[in-house]
This record gives C-alpha cells, structure tokens and sequence, in this order.
C-alpha cells in the first residue's frame, strides 16, 4: 500500500521563506554577477566611463519578495544609467545582453 501525501501550505511557505532558501538564491546571485563582471564589456581608452559598468555589478536579497512578498529572492542588477541601453541596445548601439547570457549560465 502506497504512503499518502499531504500538502502543508504553512510549511511550504516557511520553506520559502527560509533563510537557506535565501542562502543558496544569494550563492546563484553571485554566481551570475562573476559571470556578468566577466563579460561586461569595456569602453575604450577615450571613454570617461570605462570600467564603470562592469565595476557596478551588485546583488540584493530578501526574504519577502516575489508578487505576495511570501517567498526569499535574490536580485542581480546595474543601476548605472545606460545599463538598460547595454542590455538591449539602442539604434546605434548593438545589444550586449549581458545580464541575459550571465542568467542563462544558470549561476551554477
């Protein structure tokens, strides 16, 4: 005879909201930012901002994110100004996609 499972709602949410959640969210985080330090790209010798955007790189956790603030996140971001213009592109500018290529490493 099989074993019968029951969910517990509570628990789960406790779970998710487990500092070793939050742990191993921040280790996969900081995975993804060497990754995405690692092929920032750099301006030339002539730009006054060179190395600002690889040097910006930061991770940011809680343990009441996500849309219900129930669950641990971890954040990887730029907050220089012109990162989103790095990522995507711009008319002049082809798109880097760095924080995309670093997410897909899967921060392993």
């Amino acid at each position: 005879m099989a074993a019968r499972f029951k969910l517990d709602r509570r628990g789960v949410g406790e779970l998710l909201r487990s500092e070793m959640v939050r742990a191993d969210l921040v280790r996969r985080a900081e995975n993804i930012k060497a990754t995405a330090v690692t092929i920032s790209p750099v301006g030339g010798s002539g730009d006054p901002n060179s190395g600002r955007y690889r040097g910006a790189w930061e991770v940011d956790s809680t343990r009441r994110g996500g849309r219900r603030r129930d669950r641990a996140v971890a954040y990887v971001r730029n907050p220089t100004y012109y990162a989103r213009w790095v990522e995507y592109g711009t008319e002049r500018v082809p798109a880097h996609h760095v924080l995309l290529r670093a997410a897909a490493s899967g921060g392993d």
